[in-house]
């Protein structure tokens, strides 16, 4: 795990938890369709992992 991770923000929150909707937030996300690249660590994945329904998530290897 060494590279990065590129997150989009592809569905809506609302009707869901609110944990769910404070994980996008801290992931970076303000819009959706809004796209943050983060480093790929645990933390990130696990937190990518509880919201993976709203999200897509893309490898950027490290150069």
């Amino acid at each position: 795990m060494a590279g990065k991770l590129r997150i989009t923000w592809k569905k809506s929150a609302i009707g869901y938890r609110e944990d769910q909707k404070r994980t996008i937030v801290a992931l970076g996300l303000r819009r959706l369709g809004h796209t943050v690249e983060q480093s790929d660590s645990r933390p990130v994945r696990g937190m990518v992992h509880k919201v993976r329904h709203l999200v897509e998530v893309t490898e950027v290897p490290e150069n």
